[in-house]
């Protein structure tokens, strides 16, 4: 009678706790005691299957190493996966398991467990872990880095594959039908672990029907493919034949917006026959897509800064003259992508037919005020070149640039060198120069090695330093087939490094080309340092002189 009433306690007891209990015997059969507090109903297996099919296909490996574990060490098992719906072999729904052994009188274990349904704590708690992975996208220098940053936030835990798409203006391409957005090829791609690399994408890549309206209507698409496949309608046939290589099983397309204009478009894939997404997963992908808008409008904005100040320093740098007997070539090359575009400028002036004035600095700065302030300083010396002819002293004329910035503009420091070069028989050439705090120029000389034009002393001080001071002025001579080459600090300057160790490697790997007498381009952008170690930019102006014909 007392057995039959806590029964009955019992019983009511198991209908009324929100979840489900069950108990596995020590052969694996699985008995549920009471089917409560799961919002939807979970799949049972049948005769030839076991619970361990109903675990989602990307959790099954650890579900089933921490269940041997669990079984092995006769310990508690208290964890949250996945588990299969009924009614549909790809939906899913996060279950917190409690499993908790139980030896009985001849020694045998069996499980008693709890499954309650944590769909909405599990989506919270991925929401606040993916959010934190998105703080970095704030500090990223591009979009590139944002893009990167955002792709690897989601790859693996939500999708398999993530390719952002930079969307481009129409008016871009000509060629394509009005309103039809193109995209660039992607900007960043996440991919998990075996999946095939994308294919490189024409010049003229564009996106499918699908994306391009996702594209415009600023709205999120869920893509779901049969079994055998996306079909080929309605996707580019690049995207097609990517997604077929990846067993690919879904897609989410999310357009990124930003002032209400399409920025980029994320699409978002389930692959190798992981279930694919669903309403559920497209919301916490929007969530975080959309956290991405604030920190791309302060990166948009800081490169359409760089990217005028590029504009304007370019426009500075005017391509050098012609001069019998003179082979003069000059570069500007930004740092990379990320960084700021700063003040470093290069002139060259023709004073006569025998007379050239040559100038190289930077200003200290990396930002459009530097470029503008550039540009003011450039023109100045250019305009008191030109003004004072083949026969100025070069520290004079760097001396009065000194004065007329100090007085006209409140300029952050500028180092410089400004030479004069005239012309000498039999095809060589005088050199004066004067040099505010720059590096020094390097002379190639076609018989002897490299050597630094400086004088017994350091350098004079940059510019916008002080006042009234007496510059000096270098004297040397440039011979038929020698080499004079002029740089910013860019070109030897790097973090972590000793500027006379960077010195010394400059003029030693130019010995050997010198030598083999490269073309004076060829060897200038042979110069250059790795992409991956330009952090400043670099600016070189380098002439040669000729042999008189």
């Amino acid at each position: 009678m007392n057995e039959e009433r806590l029964l009955r306690r019992y019983q009511a007891l198991m209908g009324a706790v929100p979840q489900s209990v069950w108990v596995m015997s020590p052969g694996g059969d699985v008995t549920v005691l009471s089917g409560g507090g799961i919002a939807e109903k979970l799949w049972t297996p049948g005769f030839d299957t076991s619970w361990m099919d109903a675990v989602h296909p990307k959790d099954r490996d650890w579900f089933q190493r921490a269940w041997r574990r669990a079984t092995r060490q006769r310990s508690p098992l208290d964890t949250i996966v996945r588990v299969r719906l009924d009614g549909a072999a790809d939906r899913f729904r996060h279950i917190k398991i409690i499993a908790a052994p139980v030896v009985d009188e001849d020694g045998e274990v069996e499980f008693i467990g709890t499954a309650t349904d944590a769909e909405e704590h599990w989506r919270a708690r991925m929401r606040e872990k993916l959010l934190a992975r998105m703080a970095a996208v704030p500090a990223a220098h591009d979009l590139s880095e944002a893009f990167l940053t955002t792709a690897a936030a989601v790859v693996p835990e939500l999708a398999d594959a993530v390719a952002i798409f930079r969307v481009v203006d129409d008016v871009e391409a000509g060629a394509r039908p009005p309103g039809v957005p193109a995209a660039a090829s992607p900007e960043r791609v996440g991919l998990a672990p075996g999946l095939p690399s994308l294919p490189p994408l024409d010049a003229d890549f564009v996106l499918g029907p699908v994306a391009r309206r996702a594209i415009v209507s600023q709205e999120a698409r869920l893509l779901v493919f049969p079994s055998d496949g996306p079909p080929g309608e309605g996707l580019s046939d690049a995207s097609v034949r990517w997604l077929r290589e990846a067993r690919a099983t879904g897609m989410a397309l999310l357009p990124v917006v930003v002032d209400g204009r399409t920025v980029a478009l994320a699409t978002i894939a389930t692959c190798r026959g992981n279930p694919p997404p669903d309403e559920a997963d497209l919301s916490l992908l929007r969530d975080i897509f959309q956290q991405m808008s604030g920190p791309l409008r302060r990166t948009m904005e800081l490169q359409s800064i760089r990217g005028k100040a590029l504009a304007l320093q370019q426009s500075f740098l005017a391509a050098p003259p012609s001069v019998d007997g003179l082979t003069i070539t000059a570069l500007y090359h930004p740092a990379d992508s990320a960084a700021e575009v700063g003040g470093d400028w290069y002139d060259a002036v023709r004073l006569s037919a025998d007379a050239l004035a040559l100038s190289i600095g930077d200003i200290a700065g990396h930002d459009l005020n530097a470029a503008m302030a550039m540009g003011r300083v450039n023109s100045i010396l250019r305009g008191l070149a030109y003004d004072s002819g083949p026969a100025a002293d070069p520290a004079i004329t760097l001396s009065r640039l000194d004065r007329i910035v100090q007085a006209l503009d409140s300029p952050s420091m500028v180092t410089a060198v400004h030479a004069l070069l005239c012309r000498q028989a039999p095809g060589g050439w005088r050199i004066a120069l004067s040099n505010a705090g720059h590096p020094p120029p390097l002379l190639i000389p076609a018989d002897a090695p490299s050597r630094y034009l400086h004088g017994l002393t350091a350098p004079d001080p940059p510019l916008c330093v002080t006042d009234n001071l007496a510059r000096t002025t270098l004297h040397a001579d440039l011979r038929a087939g020698d080499t004079l080459v002029f740089y910013t600090d860019g070109l030897v300057e790097t973090p972590d490094t000793d500027i006379g160790d960077n010195l010394r490697r400059l003029r030693e790997r130019t010995d050997a080309p010198a030598r083999r007498s490269l073309p004076l381009h060829s060897l200038v952008r042979g110069l250059l340092p790795p992409l991956h170690h330009r952090r400043d930019d670099i600016a070189i102006i380098a002439l040669r002189a000729r042999p008189d014909s």
